[in-house]
């Protein structure tokens, strides 16, 4: 996701997309962790970073400048 996309979304559907995402990573960890084979490699460190920036966001709307 960028930045911008982000930024333009409301708190609540940034919470949705936080839990959404918070979800799919430990799908993909406990794939991984089983012995199975992910379809893309870089789809953990991708959410990883996306919910990284959701949470920056939010604590952005939080505490405004």
């Amino acid at each position: 996701m960028k930045m911008r996309e982000i930024r333009e979304m409301s708190r609540e559907e940034l919470k949705k997309k936080l839990r959404e995402l918070e979800i799919e990573l430990i799908k993909l960890r406990t794939k991984v962790r089983s012995g199975g084979a992910v379809k893309n490699p870089g789809a953990i460190r991708q959410i990883r970073k996306d919910i990284a920036r959701i949470k920056m966001v939010l604590c952005e709307k939080r505490w405004p400048s």
